[in-house]
């Protein structure tokens, strides 16, 4: 944690030292002005984190040690905040920053923290920034349950406002006991918690899937669920078995295990009927019940078995009734986990202690008020309620409520000892007979369960209950485990890590490979080569882009797929063993990673086209964001970085894993003296024959193909696809690929319609070539034209020489841009198209991202009339806001020996439009190719690209 440094040290020391010079009045005026939650790594932290954006107003001339009476209103409320260490790194430092002064946004982030502990959670790390403006600050603070994050920074900005100036209506310990009920109701029950403790011990990640205690265990094809103590190897029809009390027994006892007689019964007068010829004492409880609800013990004689059939057929959910002999002895639980018995807890009924002097009911409170206890399943005890089972039980022992019983007198509140009725457990795991622990174990075999919870009653579990006369009474499914993790008496008994073996025996993998790919220009096409090499490696891949998400090849959803949530829908997707994600700028900022960890991080370039959002102004945050995915790589993870840019291979310090470099350049000096450290590098190579991709490590070279080779460089003329297939190339070494492989993937992939839409289509529509691509800023539109360039005239194409390139009589562009760009990124990109194109047709987004229709491409136009004015190539401009009808009229103004690039948004309804005007005489739409001649089919159905 660290204070906020926003103003000089001199207007510091000036408002410590002269608390009333040049302020402005004290007033309760700190508000939130933006609430972010980030839910993986992101911007401010490696780990989930809240960010408030605050407003101090006039608390921003008044720091902690000048406002009367705070400080001490604070520590009072709140005393385990003073013992925080704060940036001192010491315990007690935040108290000491708080008495010399510090600003009120940092000491909201730090009450934020308290109160999540004062609720249980165990977060500590927290910071506060200047967000640029006066008395602006950016507070971010971790969380362990998102709601209760948000609410503990609300409470918090409430708090220091109370300090400030009292709150009539504000009860800070009414406020801090509902944050603390919140909670507790937001929280796992401690069977799932300490399932979940487990895994993330072992590095598997966990994902929660519902509101309750549905939880997935690992990602992808690797994946586990859970559901309380239930996982997905428990099977459907032996958690019915087991809720069937009358099938268990029926299954128990022929395989010869002990078990009371038992029948069904539906009635009363059936009730009486099998209880006279089971013999009394007899037990009644609903067939189908839990958590011992409705359970009526040692009932001997007509009366008790009356009254015990009506407390049982309400919690009978078929209406049915179990009367069984009554076996006397203590209540045991064996916990057995994978057929194994991993624990044995004695259940003590709920009860109190006499002690001579307090009534019974002040004996439940008493009891009750243990911290330990709390309501249904949310502590390690349940309090103790009295209702009129629990009177009828007093009245048995010769007691009532307002009763004193005598000093050390054992009273019953409950007839079994279940936890959920207020009981308590004491651990016996080491001191149970091995036979009955294997009675318990078959037991759970036969009835099928890989979790099982056997409630035996016996005179002494130390003792073979064949001999002492004890029996199986029931056998369940998902048995809680707070018993044996919490007893009250006795050494707990890790039981979570028996069930977590289960799941994942010892080298079963729970992660599926992460390979996360990001930069300004070129992530899409990245992304897609990296999973068709992993994909012709017969691994389902699951794949994220600006296009949608693709499982397997098959695009699931058509959307800007590009952020966290669209990483989680692929992570939970039982198919995937590999994933390869595109991560944008945006969704880093909006909610960080969707994930803890990447094997794999590839960062292509930084450049200025997302300047001037969410506080972004400059290529050094802008890189800082994009490292983001550098940083959530492992000790034993791949950066794979492009030397060329420096900003990008500034990154490879924040990397704890691996890295490789890759350039483009002849000679890099970084690339040089990495590689004779023993680094690895993908380089280029220009021999007589072209160029060649290659790897180096040290004195080795690994030859990966030529880049004349590779349909998707037309040539080597794509120098950006040039680009984008050493960064594939070396993501996919990375992660594991074989060099054949490699080659074979980057071989096979095209820039057609049907591989990458919209990313550098070229067709051949009746004597024009039209290039389609998404060119969206004036780094990717600048690389456009080169390609142009290349393809167009004699330039060096990066080849092999004497390739002979094509002539283009005009060239017409569509182009756009985003509307959320800055002004001069507007008017670049315009520029470069006149620089260009001969015929530039401007159109919009049909998003157009908070600004007035036409707005964004007036801007552009007035970087190509700037051009033009300075002597581009450019003769003509105009707008044509619609995207479809910008197309058409470029298509419709061209002629045979024409080039036409369409800057696209929607690739997919510009293909039909192509589609639409193929003449029969040239049916022929040919692939990114290089003019090899290769063919990719003329049919497909648009609406299922890359289906």
């Amino acid at each position: 944690m660290s204070d906020s440094r926003t103003r000089s040290r001199a207007d510091r020391r000036r408002a410590k030292d002269e608390p009333g010079a040049d302020k402005r009045p004290l007033a309760p005026d700190l508000k939130v002005v933006e609430t972010q939650v980030f839910r993986g790594p992101n911007y401010w932290s490696y780990d989930p984190a809240i960010r408030l954006l605050v407003d101090l107003g006039a608390l921003e001339d008044w720091p902690s040690n000048t406002i009367p009476g705070f400080v001490d209103g604070l520590v009072e409320m709140l005393p385990g905040i003073a013992e925080h260490s704060c940036s001192l790194g010491r315990r007690g430092g935040f108290g000491e920053r708080l008495r010399e002064g510090t600003w009120l946004g940092h000491v909201a982030e730090h009450i934020a923290l308290e109160l999540q502990r004062e609720s249980g959670a165990h977060v500590y790390r927290g910071k506060t920034r200047s967000a640029g403006e006066a008395g602006r600050y950016n507070v971010i603070y971790g969380y362990w349950e998102e709601r209760v994050g948000l609410a503990a920074g609300d409470l918090a900005v409430r708090l220091v406002n109370h300090l400030v100036r009292p709150e009539e209506d504000f009860d800070f310990l009414v406020e801090l006991e509902r944050l603390i009920l919140l909670a507790e109701r937001r929280a796992f029950g401690p069977s799932t918690q300490a399932i979940i403790d487990e895994a993330a011990s072992r590095d598997i990640h966990w994902i929660r899937l519902n509101e309750a205690s549905l939880v997935q265990l690992g990602w992808g094809k690797y994946q586990q669920r859970i559901r309380a103590t239930m996982t997905s190897k428990t099977s459907a029809l032996a958690v019915d078995i087991a809720g069937d009390k009358h099938v268990t027994r029926v299954l128990l006892a022929s395989a010869g295990l002990p078990v009371p007689r038992g029948e069904i019964v539906q009635s009363e007068d059936e009730t009486v009927a099998a209880a006279t010829r089971i013999g009394f004492p007899v037990v009644t409880k609903p067939l189908d019940g839990n958590h011992g609800r409705g359970v009526g013990l040692d009932l001997r004689n007509e009366d008790d078995v009356r009254a015990g059939f009506r407390r049982a057929l309400p919690e009978a959910r078929r209406g049915q009734v179990i009367v069984e002999s009554f076996v006397a002895g203590n209540d045991y639980r064996v916990l057995v986990v994978g057929g194994r018995m991993v624990a044995v807890a004695e259940r003590v009924p709920a009860h109190v202690i006499g002690d001579g002097t307090h009534t019974v009911s002040d004996l439940v409170e008493i009891a009750n008020s243990d911290p330990r206890r709390g309501i249904g399943h949310e502590k390690v005890l349940t309090r103790i309620k009295v209702d009129d089972a629990a009177i009828e039980l007093l009245r048995k022992q010769g007691y009532g409520l307002d009763d004193v019983p005598p000093a050390e007198a054992f009273v019953k509140l409950a007839a079994t000892g279940n936890m959920s009725t207020g009981g308590n457990s004491i651990d016996r795991t080491w001191e149970a007979h091995e036979e009955n622990v294997e009675i318990a174990e078959e037991a759970a075999r036969v009835v099928g369960l890989d979790v099982a919870g056997i409630d035996f009653l016996a005179p002494d579990i130390t003792e073979p209950v064949r001999e002492t006369g004890g029996a199986i009474v029931e056998v369940n499914a998902a048995p809680g485990f707070r018993m044996h993790t919490n007893p009250t008496e006795g050494e707990a008994q890790f039981v979570a890590k028996d069930v977590v073996d289960l799941l994942f025996p010892a080298g079963t993998p729970s992660r599926i490979p992460i390979v996360a790919v990001t930069g300004s220009n070129g992530k899409t096409t990245t992304t897609r080569m990296i999973s068709h090499i992993f994909k012709g490696m017969g691994r389902s891949v699951g794949m994220t882009t600006t296009d949608g998400i693709y499982i397997d090849e098959r695009l699931v959803k058509r959307a800007d797929a590009s952020g966290p949530k669209s990483a989680q829908m692929v992570l939970q997707n039982p198919r995937i063993d590999f994933a390869v994600f595109e991560t944008a700028r945006g969704g880093i900022l909006r909610e960080g990673l969707g994930y803890g960890k990447n094997d794999v991080a590839v960062v292509l370039n930084v450049t200025g086209d997302h300047l001037g959002l969410k506080g972004i102004d400059s290529l050094e945050q802008l890189a800082a964001v994009k490292q983001v995915v550098v940083e959530a790589v492992p000790k034993t993870g791949w950066a794979v970085l492009n030397a060329d840019d420096e900003l990008v291979a500034g990154m490879r310090k924040a990397c704890s894993g691996s890295v490789i470099l890759f350039s483009m350049q002849e000679r890099n000096d970084l690339v040089d003296r990495w590689v004779r450290r023993g680094g690895k590098a993908v380089v280029l190579e220009k021999g007589p024959r072209g160029e060649m991709m290659v790897i180096k490590e040290g004195r080795r070279t690994m030859p990966i193909a030529w880049v004349h080779t590779l349909p998707a460089t037309f040539e080597g003329r794509a120098r950006m696809m040039v680009q984008n297939a050493m960064a594939a190339a070396a993501a996919a070494h990375a992660a594991g690929a074989h060099l054949h492989d490699i080659r074979q993937g980057l071989r096979s992939f095209t820039t057609s319609i049907y591989q990458a839409p919209g990313r550098l289509n070229v067709f051949d529509l009746d004597g024009v070539k039209v290039v389609i691509d998404y060119a969206h800023n004036a780094a990717g539109l600048e690389t456009l034209g080169d390609f142009v360039e290349r393809l167009t005239t004699d330039a060096p194409n990066g080849g092999r020489p004497g390739q002979a390139s094509w002539s283009a009589n005009l060239r017409v562009a569509v182009v756009a841009t985003a509307g959320d760009r800055r002004d001069e990124d507007m008017r670049q990109l315009g520029r470069v198209a006149a620089r260009y194109f001969d015929d530039v047709i401007i159109r919009e987004d049909r998003n157009s991202r908070g600004r007035k229709r036409g707005e964004t491409a007036a801007l552009i136009l007035e970087g190509v009339r700037e051009a033009i004015a300075s002597g581009a190539r450019a003769g003509n401009a105009e707008i044509v806001v619609d995207e479809m009808e910008a197309a058409r009229k470029a298509l419709d103004r061209s002629r045979p020996g024409d080039l036409v690039v369409l800057c696209v948004d929607y690739a997919t309804e510009v293909f039909k439009e192509l589609e639409s005007r193929r003449s029969l005489a040239a049916p022929t739409i040919f692939a990114s190719t290089g003019g090899n001649g290769q063919v990719e089919g003329p049919g497909g159905d648009p609406d299922v690209l890359g289906a």
